[in-house]
Parts: C-alpha cells; sequence; structure tokens
C-alpha cells in the first residue's frame, strides 16, 4: 500500500492538504426503484452498492436529502458512497446537495456512470470534459456549474439494431452477461482502490484495457 495518502488530490491538480480534503465522494447513478434495479442504466448503483460492500461501509438516508449515502474509511482516505433517490436526468440536484451537505468541493467527486461508447467489461476514467450525451452526467455539469470532476466511465456496450437507445439502457443485462457484469464490478472496486492508493494515472493505465471476457466478445463480432 503507497505511503503517499496525498496522491490521487496531487494528480487531480488540487494542493489542498487540510483534512477535509482527504475525502473522496463517489456517487453512483441510476434510477431508483426497484423497477429499475437490474438495468444497464444502472450499473453505476451498483458500482456503489459492491464498493459499499467490500469496504464495510452502510449506506441509509436522512429523509431530508435527496440521495442514499455511507462514509468510512479506505486506505488512509474518507471515503463517501452515495446514490441519488432521484431520476438520472436530475441528478446534478442530489449531487449539489451531498457536496453542500459535506462542504466538498467538485475536485473531491468522482461519479460512477454507464457508457453506451464502452463495450461491456470496459472501465474508464474521464478526467473532465463534456457529458458525452449522458443525461445524468448533464444534470450534475449543470447543477455544479463546472465538468470539473472526475468520472468512471462503466461500459454496457451499444444496442442491437432497431432497437433505440433510450429503450436500451432501460433493459436488464441477458442472462448470458451476467457473469460479466459480476466481473466489472469486481474491477470496479480494483479500480478505485488502485486509485486511492496509486493514483489517477496508475489506474487508468491498469484499468484502460479489456478483461478478458469482453476482449473475446469484441473479437467475436469482429469475426462474426
Amino acid at each position: 500500500m503507497n505511503g503517499d495518502r496525498s496522491r490521487p488530490d496531487q494528480e487531480y491538480g488540487t494542493e489542498r492538504r487540510n483534512e477535509a480534503s482527504r475525502r473522496w465522494c463517489f456517487v453512483g447513478l441510476g434510477n431508483p426503484g426497484p423497477h429499475y434495479q437490474r438495468t444497464r442504466h444502472n450499473i453505476g448503483f451498483r458500482g456503489v452498492d459492491r464498493l459499499a460492500g467490500h469496504w464495510e461501509i452502510s449506506l441509509g438516508r436522512d429523509p431530508s436529502t435527496p440521495f442514499t449515502w455511507g462514509e468510512g474509511v479506505w486506505g488512509g482516505w474518507r471515503v463517501v458512497l452515495a446514490k441519488p433517490l432521484i431520476y438520472m436526468n436530475r441528478s446534478g440536484t442530489a449531487v449539489r446537495a451531498l457536496m453542500q451537505k459535506l462542504d466538498c468541493g467538485p475536485e473531491q467527486l468522482l461519479v460512477l456512470h454507464d457508457e453506451l461508447d464502452l463495450p461491456l467489461g470496459r472501465l474508464k476514467f474521464k478526467e473532465r470534459g463534456g457529458d458525452g450525451g449522458h443525461r445524468g452526467v448533464r444534470s450534475i455539469i449543470s447543477s455544479l456549474g463546472t465538468d470539473h470532476f472526475l468520472r468512471l466511465r462503466i461500459g454496457i456496450g451499444r444496442p442491437p439494431p432497431g432497437v433505440k437507445a433510450a429503450d436500451y439502457v432501460l433493459s436488464p443485462f441477458e442472462e448470458e452477461e451476467c457473469t460479466l457484469v459480476e466481473q466489472v464490478l469486481d474491477r470496479v472496486v480494483e479500480a478505485l482502490q488502485t486509485f486511492l492508493e496509486e493514483g489517477l494515472q496508475k489506474a487508468m493505465n491498469r484499468y484502460h484495457t479489456a478483461s478478458d471476457d469482453s476482449q473475446r466478445g469484441e473479437k467475436e463480432q469482429l469475426d462474426g
């Protein structure tokens, strides 16, 4: 385990060294309610749930807030895990309320969300920039007034021919995809632990490659 606990902040360009700056807020995006629980669009929620299980952080809700959240310590960092409890396209309202409650800046925020432009099994960090057509990310950018926050994009793949993207993201994963979904959720945990321990660049270098199963799937698509 790396002894330089300020490394993620160093690499992300903030010079703050007080105790508050040693906190990271990991927010997973999704839609609330059991109807959406297993859909592709909710893989950000599932990523936070997997982190909570590995880090033994309990998520709960203050009725006055539009999110469920919990806080703990991992690798020398205080970590907050949260899921907005309002629909995806209004996620920014909940994220802004969370950041205000915790007195955190956008440089301490990392958002986990589904990504159509990455195949299932792929992860990709993004440091800043536009929303890429993702309405949840668009809402956060609008609510915070900045695009300067980290994202971990979790690939869900493109819809098959004839299926609208809006319908595809709200559909559940196919049965044959479920094993790979479980593997990628474990990779989410590994990637964020690497980020906290070794910094953003090391995490990007290690986890921007495809998992073995997703590489096989891409090759089969090309060969087919």
